[in-house]
């Protein structure tokens, strides 16, 4: 039977700094927090490292190109639930998602996908075709509906509610964008 003893002792090294896409984080006493999010910020990569802020000990990891969010409906007004500027430079967004739905006063729900494109000069953006879509109703649900549209230089999801009703709306929008 052998043995192996080192009389030194080394200690690893360690990190002092992490550089980000965005920024430099730094470990305070050797701990690193790294959390995850998300951000509308164009990158085509899909994802992306930030320090946050720069200098500090937390590092973030943002899923890129996408919006999220929620709106309550308690009537039949179209309502906007999620929102994208197009920016001041030209170019051609494509935009798909999902959309869920529940209608809290007869426990129903519904779920719908789409896919929608839009150009800008910069100024202003107009909305390619119309928005494709797959729709998925309770019979409660029916009369609910949802567009991707675009005004001035914005596209943006609109949720229409049911008079009476209260109703939970959820949206993801994820976008690619080339100039």
């Amino acid at each position: 039977m052998s043995q192996i003893y080192s009389s030194t002792s080394t200690t690893p090294s360690v990190a002092t700094s992490y550089v980000t896409d965005v920024g430099t984080a730094i470990p305070a006493a050797n701990v690193l927090n790294i959390v995850g999010g998300e951000t509308n910020v164009n990158n085509d990569n899909g994802i992306r490292t930030i320090a946050n802020p720069n200098g500090s000990d937390s590092l973030v990891v943002q899923l890129t190109n996408r919006i999220t969010g929620t709106v309550t409906t308690t009537d039949a007004t179209p309502t906007t639930l999620v929102s994208l500027s197009l920016g001041a430079v030209p170019g051609t967004y494509i935009a798909s998602g999902d959309i869920t739905a529940y209608d809290v006063t007869d426990a129903a729900g519904a779920s719908y996908t789409y896919i929608g494109a839009a150009s800008t000069d910069g100024t202003t953006g107009t909305e390619i075709g119309s928005e494709q879509r797959n729709v998925f109703e309770s019979a409660p649900m029916a009369t609910s509906d949802f567009i991707f549209g675009v005004t001035a230089n914005t596209a943006f999801i609109q949720v229409t509610g049911i008079a009476g009703k209260t109703i939970h709306w959820s949206c993801l929008l994820n976008y690619r964008f080339v100039s």
